[in-house]
């Protein structure tokens, strides 16, 4: 099995200027997305993003397989997923590609996690994604409390905090040794 992958940036380090290498930015508040999306999952049926959300919020990682920037945060985003594996929170890949290719990249994480392919961007573009990776958390009634695009510990650990507050759950640490240093995401539609 491959994986779409390129080497992770040093640790701590700040990637050489470019245009999508530079200081990332805050994310402003998204729009609530539509409850009518539908969201296809590797496993099993497709439902909009109401019957997904009916009993538990979504923490979302939404992830481009075809990027360097995707596979540089991919294992800070398993570990982040994986401290809230038990609460009471469906947390979740979108991958913008199909099946095939969301199972390369994410290797044996795409039987750990519920992973949802979205090769049109629809899901991407209804929650108002500009850059990815992203990190969103979408409660239960379809609100989007928090979201962080491109990578920043401080963006990303605030979205942490906010589904653990809202899960009663405790915080992972972020950053924690081996996280790549901060980063611009790439556009999310293209």
């Amino acid at each position: 099995m491959f994986r779409f992958t390129s080497p992770m940036p040093p640790r701590g380090s700040r990637h050489p200027p470019s245009p999508t290498s530079v200081e990332p930015v805050a994310s402003a508040s998204l729009p609530n997305p539509s409850l009518d999306i539908t969201l296809s999952p590797l496993v099993g049926e497709a439902k909009t993003l109401r019957q997904w959300l009916t009993t538990f919020h979504l923490g979302t990682v939404v992830l481009d397989p075809y990027t360097n920037e995707s596979s540089w945060i991919l294992e800070t985003a398993v570990r982040i997923m994986r401290q809230f594996s038990g609460a009471a929170i469906r947390v979740n890949f979108l991958i913008t590609c199909e099946a095939e290719d969301a199972r390369a990249f994410l290797g044996p994480y795409a039987d750990e996690f519920i992973v949802f392919c979205d090769p049109t961007r629809a899901a991407v573009k209804a929650l108002g994604l500009t850059e990815l990776p992203a990190f969103v958390l979408i409660q239960s009634d379809g609100s989007v409390p928090a979201a962080a695009q491109g990578w920043t510990a401080g963006d990303w650990k605030e979205v942490a905090a906010k589904i653990a507050t809202l899960t009663a759950w405790s915080k992972p640490s972020i950053p924690a040794s081996g996280d790549p240093g901060s980063f611009r995401g790439t556009p999310a539609l293209v």
